[in-house]
This record gives structure tokens, C-alpha cells and sequence, in this order.
């Protein structure tokens, strides 16, 4: 039996490869924080935002703020994950981060409207599709900065009672190509190819719901929910012509379809408090519970097909159509994640001043001072079988300071704030011992180390 050609056996992978051109992303705001405030606090803020970051933490905050506030940050996160001592490669993530929160009534009921959003700053969308059994670190490997958007809105129905709710947008892209043309596969400059590229941006909305209530000189206690988010992605590749084998011409069609997921997002629940009895001190505890055991696997479910009609003076055997990959289970497991965030006012300055939104007078100036910590449990199994996909605990500390200048302007009766915040992630070495080591990756360890910085400066009126 002989083989194809090379220039027809090489096809499927060829096209095999144009469709994993990059790296699939997911959403920065849940493994780092948004906002600078909130990534210093450990994210421990579902009882305590009230600026654009409420729009992911709590949209029950969003009444909470002074008067309208815009806001704009850059957040970088270098990561540096390892496999056998080897860095894994697992790309940085960043982006612009930013939004609004405007206060009102209606009806005489407090009211507020608020934006977040998330912009990776190197593309809205890369894919990458790649086998079941090839090791990834799967809760970080590109699949960290797609765009994130959410629109919130807030009532305050009774003093001690705030509620809101609103939709979070995610983006990335879908698409397909077609070839079409003639190749001369002994001479490949001679060939005329066609190629059309047709792709576009897709989103999917999911809820997000949260509540606020005053408990009395204490502070704030609060629960949210975020939805499942899930973008499936699809791919239809074409290659349709004739190829010439030294002047026998041989009419081909080649056809791939891919689906897979770009990005899931568990759904989550979260309950806080933040303890603001003392004044210049707030003590913020969260735990989140997450949905690990819905995440679906990002294994690319694919169908192939050739066709080719060479003449009887041109024997080839064309392959049979692949069979489709068994997908292995994922059985990732909950986690519950707990959080502490502790915010100082360490520094006033200036002379006193009326504020807009403020009761009494201000100092002009204000240092606060900031700290966090989160513990993630991994949700990961051990790594026995054919699967690989690696994964560790991780702990991480983040800390903080803001300079608050309180009405520094005649045309800015509120404050400009300017926050800043530092986080490093630990991943403590994990060892797994494959019950078959003679598998694609055998026995393995991993560890690493994830490092964030960024920046927000919001303008209250």
C-alpha cells in the first residue's frame, strides 16, 4: 500500500495547525481582582465596593457611592508557573480596567448605574486548541484576559437594604476559511490559491445579582451571586481545488470542523462582611463558594474528511476519516476560597474642607493603606491518567496604599483618588505520580510563582 503525498497527506495538518494560531483566554477579573483597591484587599469587597469595581464584586455596592465617579487602571500579571523545574510558558495578562458609577433617585428611592470593564490590551481574543493529554496549567494558561463588560444597576428601597443586579458581557471571536485554487506540488511557487478569512466577535451575557445590608455601627455584610459564563467556540475550515502531481491533476476536498470552549466561567456565590466600627479601619472577610464541577473541558471536539479522485496511473490510498477524540471527564471539585482584606487610614493632611457626598468636612489629603490574602485550594484531581492538567494551591498576599486628595479643584468638588497595589501568588510544588509513567508526559511536579502590579486613579464629583 502506498502513501499519499506529502503534499496531500500534509493537509490536515496543515489546517490543523492554522486553527490553533494562538492561545484561548478567559477573564483576568477573577484570578486577579478589579481595580486596584479591590486586588489589594485580596478581593475581599463583596460587602465593601462602591465604586466601578462593584459591577463585579457586589452591584448592590453601586449605591453606596458619593457622587458620580469615573475610573481608569492598568493591571499587569506576570506569571511564572513551572513543569519539572522548566517554565511552562504560560503567557503575562494585561490590560486597561476602568468604568463609572452614577448616583441618583427616582422616585425619591435611591438609585445608581455602573460600568466595569476589563480590556486586554494585546487582542480581545487568541484560540488555542490542543490535546486532551498534552500538559497544560488549565486554570491559567492563556485563558486569562478575554474582554470583560458588565452593566449594573442599584436601589437602595429601605436605609439599611441595598439591591442590585445587572449583566456581564464576554467576548471573543468565531470564524471560518476557505482554500480554494490550484496547487502544483512539485512546484509550489507556480501554485494559484485563494484564500477567504471570514470571523467576527461574539459575546455571551450572564447574570449577576448581589444585596447589601447596614448591620448598625458594625458595617456591612453582603452576598453575591455570578452566574455561568461559557463561550463556545466554532470553526469550519474548506479546502476545495486541484492539485497537480506532475501534470496529473487530481481534484481534492478537504473538510474540518472544530468545537470546543473558548473560556468557562463557574458560577459563584459569595457572602461577606465589612467590619468598619472603628473609625479609618475596615476589616473585610469573604468565601466564595465555586462551581468547579460544571467547568467542561476545552478538548476540541473535531470531525475530518477527504475526498480526492486521482486517476488509476496515480495509485494512492487515502486515510480513513480520524474517529473523534474521547474526551476524558474533567470531575473537577468545589472549592470554597476565603479572604481578607484590612484597610488603614494611616495618613491625614491638609486643612479641613467640604466634600461633595460627605457629611462634615474632610482632610485634603488622605493615605490609606492596604493588605490581603486569599487561599485557593485547587479544584484539580491528581493527574493520574492520560490527562494532564496541572495544577496547585495557591496562596496570595497583595498589598496596597491610596492617596486620596479630597475637593483639590474648584471643578472637582469630590476627591481624586489614586490607588496602587502589589500581589504575588504562590503555587507550593505539587508531585504526581502517573500510574502509567510511560504516558506522553509521565511523572511530574509543578510550582510557580504569579506576580501582579496596576494602578487606578478614579475622579469623584
Amino acid at each position: 500500500m502506498r502513501r499519499p503525498p506529502r503534499a496531500v497527506a500534509s493537509l490536515p495538518v496543515a489546517l490543523a495547525a492554522a486553527l490553533a494560531a494562538g492561545p484561548a483566554r478567559g477573564h483576568a477579573p477573577d484570578t486577579y481582582g478589579l481595580g486596584a483597591r479591590g486586588a489589594a484587599m485580596g478581593g475581599a469587597l463583596v460587602a465593601d465596593a462602591t465604586d466601578f469595581s462593584a459591577g463585579y464584586y457586589n452591584p448592590a455596592g453601586l449605591c453606596g457611592a458619593t457622587g458620580l465617579g469615573l475610573s481608569i487602571g492598568y493591571a499587569y500579571a506576570s506569571n511564572h508557573l513551572r513543569t519539572n523545574g522548566r517554565d511552562s510558558g504560560v503567557r503575562d495578562v494585561h490590560g486597561i480596567s476602568g468604568g463609572l458609577v452614577a448616583p441618583g433617585e427616582v422616585l425619591g428611592v435611591p438609585f445608581a448605574f455602573g460600568l466595569a470593564t476589563f480590556l486586554p490590551d494585546d487582542g480581545l481574543s487568541r484560540i488555542k486548541a490542543i490535546r486532551q493529554e498534552t500538559p497544560r496549567w488549565e486554570l491559567y494558561d492563556h485563558r486569562l484576559s478575554i474582554l470583560y463588560l458588565a452593566a449594573s444597576v442599584a436601589v437602595r428601597p429601605l436605609p439599611f437594604l441595598e439591591i442590585g443586579g445587572g449583566v456581564a458581557f464576554l467576548a471573543s471571536t468565531r470564524g471560518r476559511f476557505s482554500v480554494t485554487g490550484r496547487a502544483d506540488a512539485l512546484s509550489p511557487y507556480d501554485s494559484a490559491l485563494r484564500h477567504e478569512v471570514d470571523a467576527d466577535l461574539t459575546s455571551i451575557r450572564t447574570p449577576h445579582l448581589g444585596a447589601r445590608v447596614r448591620a448598625g455601627d458594625l458595617g456591612f455584610v453582603g452576598v453575591a451571586y455570578r452566574g455561568e459564563a461559557k463561550l463556545p467556540l466554532s470553526i469550519d475550515a474548506r479546502l476545495e481545488g486541484v492539485v497537480d502531481f506532475a501534470g496529473i491533476e487530481v481534484p481534492l476536498l478537504y473538510e474540518l470542523e472544530s468545537r470546543t470552549v473558548d473560556a468557562f466561567l463557574p458560577r459563584q456565590v459569595v457572602v461577606g462582611a465589612s467590619f468598619q466600627r472603628v473609625e479609618g479601619l475596615r476589616v473585610n472577610v469573604d468565601v466564595t463558594w465555586v462551581d468547579w464541577s460544571s467547568y467542561e473541558s476545552p478538548v476540541a471536539r473535531t470531525r475530518a474528511h477527504l475526498e480526492a479522485a486521482p486517476p488509476p496511473e496515480l495509485p494512492i490510498d487515502l486515510p480513513d476519516d480520524p474517529r473523534p477524540t474521547p474526551v476524558v471527564p474533567l470531575r473537577f471539585a468545589d472549592r470554597l476560597v476565603p479572604r481578607i482584606g484590612v484597610e488603614v487610614l494611616a495618613l491625614e493632611a491638609g486643612s479641613p474642607r467640604e466634600v461633595a457626598g460627605h457629611e462634615g468636612e474632610r482632610r485634603a489629603i488622605e493615605v490609606p493603606l492596604r493588605a490581603g490574602y486569599v487561599y485557593e485550594r485547587s479544584p484539580v484531581p491528581p493527574q493520574r491518567g492520560l490527562t494532564s492538567y496541572i495544577d496547585a494551591d495557591r496562596h496570595t498576599v497583595s498589598i496596597g496604599a491610596g492617596v486620596v486628595l479630597n475637593r483639590p479643584l474648584a471643578e472637582l468638588p469630590g476627591s481624586l483618588r489614586i490607588d496602587l497595589h502589589g500581589q504575588i501568588s504562590v503555587l507550593p510544588e505539587v508531585v504526581v505520580e502517573k500510574d502509567n509513567p510511560a504516558d506522553f508526559m509521565g511523572d511530574y511536579r509543578a510550582d510557580g510563582t504569579m506576580v501582579s502590579l496596576g494602578t487606578t486613579v478614579t475622579a469623584a464629583f
